[in-house]
């Protein structure tokens, strides 16, 4: 699979991702929204790597909540690379705060943009990849989508809901060849934390007193903890995208944790734990073989 459409290159996560796959020689369609507008430079910053590196790089507007564009940059993609072989789902963004304060308008948009969008992009590349027999797609969840951290409520409540939705098409498209996968990082010193956006009801954060800097007392503490000298590395989560991608198919585990900073125990049990569970379930329901694509 040499064709790789990913969402959200503009930073972060996605921007090193790009970077990594460009550097080994694949075909990257790095999307992002407002590729002329305020992320012009870092559309620039990928065209600089492009002309040093082996990789083809392609770079498409593409902004998850509109229907219309997400179908529009999958088409662009199609026809520059000839296919999109395997898709990474890495935009999103963060709600933190008191959820008290968090409108419903608020919420409705973090998980238009985190689930609902991951959603829209797999609608549009999955008719080619079921054609194909093939295809993969890797969506990048957290391990706030395990495991639950005050003050992340709604940014928690979205991560959840991808993995829910991750699992059931890695069911669901098992027989049709093509692998839904999921990789759930920890804390790490990208511009999530910077870019996190807060409740916009003022007077529901200043009713709790004492209590309203709580919050970004926690995220300040973390942040200090992930500008340290042991801070970790978010190339490790690139890295493991390119293995997941290198890895041969009915051999890719369902969840990936990435987590240098706490170990990633926790939700490293609860995914050991969670796929015994649903194994059990869907054997006793006569569906064992859609426990994962076969190699």
């Amino acid at each position: 699979m040499q064709n790789i459409l990913i969402t959200g290159t503009s930073s972060g996560f996605g921007e090193l991702i790009a970077r990594t796959l460009l550097q080994k020689g694949y075909a990257v369609a790095a999307t992002m929204r407002e590729l002329n507008g305020k992320n012009a430079d870092a559309a620039r910053r990928l065209k600089a790597l492009a002309g040093q590196i082996p990789g083809r790089l392609h770079l498409f507007e593409l902004d998850v909540t509109s229907e219309a564009s997400v179908s529009r940059a999958v088409e662009q993609a199609a026809e520059a690379m000839g296919s999109v072989e395997v898709v990474v789902n890495n935009a999103g963004y963060g709600l933190g705060g008191f959820m008290e304060a968090v409108t419903t308008e608020q919420l409705n948009h973090q998980l238009d943009v985190n689930v609902t969008g991951v959603h829209r992009v797999m609608r549009a590349v999955l008719p080619g990849m079921r054609q194909s027999g093939k295809g993969l797609i890797i969506n990048i969840s957290s391990i706030m989508g395990r495991v639950v951290v005050p003050f992340a409520t709604a940014y928690t409540t979205s991560k959840y809901a991808l993995e829910g939705l991750s699992e059931s098409y890695h069911y669901e498209l098992a027989r049709t060849g093509v692998d839904v996968v999921i990789v759930e990082p920890g804390a790490f010193g990208t511009h999530f934390m910077t870019n996190m956006i807060g409740g916009q009801d003022q007077d529901r954060i200043d009713s709790y007193g004492d209590l309203a800097g709580l919050p970004d007392t926690m995220w300040q503490n973390l942040g200090n903890t992930l500008k340290g000298e042991n801070a970790p590395d978010p190339q490790d989560v690139a890295d493991a995208v390119l293995h997941l991608i290198e890895t041969a198919p009915g051999r890719r585990p369902l969840r990936t944790v990435v987590d240098p900073l706490l170990g990633g125990e926790g939700p490293m049990n609860i995914n050991r734990a969670a796929e015994q569970i649903q194994a059990q379930m869907l054997e006793g329901m006569g569906f064992k073989d859609l426990l994962g694509v076969k190699g």
